[in-house]
């Protein structure tokens, strides 16, 4: 990789980010609404939205693997972010017992970061074309593997067979093989083939082999929401949460 990149801001892959995490925090905001504050147009907005919701997660997933062949600290990376995974955890556990988060979406990027940081010398080997061929088939394959989908493996419909349930433990949870109550969940099956697939992009983002449009800036706003994606994903909830709180007081106060 000649490291052209790091002149030329990727300005598209930035807008899409920005206009996805708009977009995952305004289906959050509905989540608030129905299932902490008990309002019945959340949950109803919330309920008709959640079809779409993992694809724009995914591209999510997806461009933070791209993003990954941009970084020179993953394993710093994603040490950070499984920190600051966990410490949500925590805190969720403490005072919202009931909304905890065990492995949600910052869970599985932190161990994706992580994954990739040390499997990168093998992953380096794999040409970009072919590893996103094997990673959209792997991601066929394992789309029905959590408790969410079936505890499938295969493509439903066409070939697909049970998990034997001794397989399924709760300590392999985060694999996407067990069960447990959480708000958010992002198992690493099948999610980790949308991540790796995003990689193997990445190199061609790395090397500035990206279409000319891709590095002119359209969307000013939604380049700058871009490119602080992550710190907005992370404070996004406490200020939906705070802004419905303080909204609810208002209202029971003029009632």
């Amino acid at each position: 990789m000649n490291g052209k990149s790091n002149l030329r801001r990727i300005h598209f892959i930035d807008e899409v980010r920005g206009f996805d995490i708009i977009l995952m925090a305004i289906y959050h905001a509905f989540s608030t609404a129905g299932f902490v504050f008990g309002y019945e147009w959340g949950r109803e907005l919330f309920v008709f939205f959640q079809p779409v919701e993992p694809f724009f997660a995914g591209i999510f997933i997806f461009i933070c693997g791209m993003s990954c062949r941009l970084s020179r600290s993953n394993l710093k990376r994603g040490g950070i972010l499984l920190l600051i995974a966990l410490g949500i955890t925590l805190f969720l556990w403490v005072f919202m017992p009931e909304h905890v988060i065990l492995f949600g979406i910052l869970h599985f990027l932190s161990v994706a970061i992580l994954l990739f940081a040390l499997l990168r010398p093998a992953l380096d080997r794999i040409k970009p074309l072919a590893g996103i061929a094997v990673c959209a088939a792997l991601l066929l394959i394992t789309w029905w593997v959590p408790y969410y989908n079936g505890h499938l493996i295969g493509i439903k419909g066409i070939a697909a067979w049970k998990i034997p349930q001794e397989i399924i433990k709760p300590w392999l949870y985060p694999l996407g093989l067990g069960y447990l109550p959480s708000s958010d969940y992002f198992p690493i099956l099948p999610w980790i083939f949308c991540f790796l697939a995003g990689s193997f992009a990445g190199v061609w983002a790395a090397d500035g082999r990206l279409p000319e449009w891709m590095y002119r800036q359209r969307a000013p706003f939604l380049s700058a929401i871009g490119r602080r994606a992550l710190l907005i994903y992370i404070l996004h909830q406490p200020a939906i949460f705070a802004a419905f709180y303080i909204a609810t007081q208002v209202l029971r106060l003029r009632a």
